[in-house]
């Protein structure tokens, strides 16, 4: 979660910030910090180069979870989370999903209590249908596998 808060904080973005808001910000910022902007002093443009990779990060990161983003992907994500678990990692509150279609997804927040009776459990996709897919922020980190 720390991810996301900082994120929001390097755009000046709120939880309940729209999407085209997100995008006008960091616009507005990528025009007042772009590298091209210090072509004369070499440590300012490193800096802005800094910046910019930062920025664009953050952007790219909080436009993956936002809920307009959720709510134009919702068809695939349900197609998606309908095949089985191929694959899990978990880290710092952090669970990664892989699907038997080849997608992985990022699910933040997980506390080791569910994490741990995810594991335990025989139906790993019905537990994580009811206690994971919609209570916990998530972002797709690759797409299906094309065969």
């Amino acid at each position: 979660m720390k991810k996301i808060a900082d994120s929001r904080k390097l755009i000046g973005a709120t939880s309940a910030t729209k999407l085209k808001e997100l995008n006008t910000l960091y616009k507005g910022l990528m025009k007042s910090h772009h590298p091209d902007r210090f072509p004369n002093d070499e440590e300012k443009r490193e800096e802005a180069e800094e910046f910019s990779k930062r920025l664009i990060d953050a952007y790219k990161f909080l436009e993956s979870i936002h809920p307009e983003t959720h709510a134009s992907n919702a068809e695939d994500f349900e197609k998606t989370v309908a095949s089985s678990i191929t694959d899990w990692h978990y880290k710092g509150l952090t669970l990664h999903l892989t699907f038997g279609d080849g997608s992985t997804y990022e699910f933040y927040g997980v506390q080791p209590k569910t994490f741990n009776k995810f594991v335990a459990t025989d139906g790993n996709v019905r537990f994580a249908k009811r206690h994971i897919f919609s209570a916990f922020t998530h972002r797709r980190l690759s797409g299906a596998s094309q065969e």
